[in-house]
C-alpha cells in the first residue's frame, strides 16, 4: 500500500477525501515536529468557537513542556485553570467558579479527575487545592486549514479572514494538494502560508508561501456573521485572546488528533500510525460516516486489535496516564 492509495481520489465525496487527508497530515506533523497535534478544535473567542472550527492545530512546546506530561494526559477544564483556587490554599468546592453550586462541583470533580485538584473534606466542608502550579508548557500554536481541491473553495477565502483579523494562531497554514496559481495566491490573505501536500514523496510538505506571524498578543477581530450589507464583529482584549489560546492548547493536550473509533469489519487494517486502511476500498476511511452494515464490502468482525492511546503515547511525549503529581505539600497545611 502506498501512501497515494491512502488517501480518497479525486471523484470521492469532498468531505471523504478531506479527512483521509487531515488524517495523513496529522500523522505526518506528528512525525515530523515537536508538540502536540490535534484536529477539529474551536477557534473564535465569542460564541464558544461555534462559527470557525481549525482543522488541524500543532501546539507547539513551551518552557514547561515536560512538567505538563508529568501532571495528566487529560485534558483540564479551562474552569479549573482561571479560578482563584491555587496551590498554597484550600478552597471550598463551592468557590471554585462564579456559578451555580452544581457548576462548581462539576467543574470540581472533572479536575480532580484529570489530577489537577486533590479533594479533602475539612470542618465538615469538601475544600479543594491545585496539586502543582499550571506549567508554562504550550509555545507557538499553528493552524491549518485543510482543502485539498482548491476547485471546491467553499468559504475558504472568509474562514481564513477569520483567522487573520482574530490573530488567534502565532501562524495560520493553508494545506492543499491542489496546483496552486497566482489567483489562488492572491484571493487569500497575505499572512497565510500555503503547504502543497504530496504524500508519496519522502518530504510530502511544499511551502508554497511562508506564512506571516500574527500578533497574538495584540487586540483582535472576531468577525461573527458576514451580511450582504454588513459584517457582524467584536474587539477581542489580548487576554481574552490568551485565555482562548491555552483552552486550545489544553484541549488539543488531551484530545489528540486519533478521535475516531477503529470499524468492527475484517476489511480494515492498521499501519503503526494507526491509520483506517480498508482493503474493499483500497483507501482510507471515515469510520464515523463510510463503515458499517451500509457498505457492500462489510465483513462483520472485531475491530482492529489497536490502542490508539497507546500509539500516540509511543510516538510522541504525550504520556497517557502518568504518576500524576498529587503528593503532600510539606508545610503548605497550615494554610488550610
Amino acid at each position: 500500500m502506498t501512501a497515494a492509495t491512502l488517501l480518497a481520489p479525486p471523484g470521492q465525496p469532498g468531505p471523504v477525501r478531506e479527512f483521509a487527508f487531515e488524517l495523513r497530515l496529522c500523522a505526518h506533523l506528528e512525525a515530523t515536529r515537536d508538540g502536540v497535534v490535534s484536529r477539529q478544535l474551536g477557534a473564535s473567542v465569542h460564541g464558544g468557537g461555534a462559527n470557525r472550527v481549525m482543522d488541524v492545530v500543532l501546539v507547539e512546546p513551551g518552557p514547561e513542556f515536560e512538567a505538563r506530561t508529568r501532571l495528566t494526559g487529560r485534558t483540564i477544564p479551562a474552569a479549573a485553570i482561571e479560578s482563584d483556587v491555587g496551590v498554597g490554599r484550600w478552597r471550598t468546592v463551592r468557590e471554585v467558579t462564579d456559578g451555580s453550586p452544581e457548576s462548581a462541583r462539576r467543574v470540581a470533580d472533572r479536575a480532580v479527575e484529570a489530577g489537577f485538584f486533590e479533594r479533602e473534606r475539612r470542618n465538615g466542608r469538601e475544600v479543594v487545592r491545585q496539586v502543582v502550579r499550571y506549567p508554562d508548557w504550550c509555545g507557538r500554536l499553528v493552524g491549518i486549514e485543510n482543502k485539498p481541491d482548491l476547485g471546491e473553495p467553499g468559504d475558504l477565502e472568509t474562514q481564513l479572514r477569520k483567522d487573520v483579523a482574530l490573530g488567534l494562531f502565532d501562524e495560520v497554514v493553508l494545506a492543499t494538494e491542489s496546483y496552486v496559481t497566482g489567483a489562488h495566491r492572491n484571493r487569500l490573505p497575505e499572512a497565510v502560508g500555503i503547504w502543497r501536500l504530496h504524500f508519496e514523496e519522502p518530504e510530502p510538505i511544499e511551502v508554497v508561501r511562508e506564512p506571516t506571524p500574527l500578533a497574538t498578543d495584540e487586540p483582535g477581530v472576531d468577525l461573527l456573521e458576514t451580511h450582504p450589507a454588513r459584517t457582524d464583529i467584536r474587539v477581542v482584549a489580548p487576554e481574552a485572546k490568551a485565555r482562548k489560546r491555552r483552552r486550545i492548547a489544553e484541549r488539543a493536550y488531551g484530545k489528540g488528533w486519533r478521535t475516531y473509533e477503529l470499524p468492527e469489519c475484517a476489511q480494515v487494517e492498521v499501519e503503526d500510525d494507526s491509520l483506517p486502511f480498508c482493503a474493499w476500498k483500497g483507501r482510507l476511511v471515515d469510520p464515523a460516516s463510510e463503515c458499517g452494515p451500509a457498505c457492500a464490502g462489510h465483513e462483520p468482525a472485531d475491530p482492529p486489535d489497536v490502542d490508539l492511546a497507546e500509539v500516540r503515547e509511543r510516538r510522541t511525549a504525550w504520556v497517557a496516564d502518568p504518576a500524576g503529581a498529587a503528593r503532600r505539600q510539606a508545610g503548605l497545611d497550615r494554610f488550610g
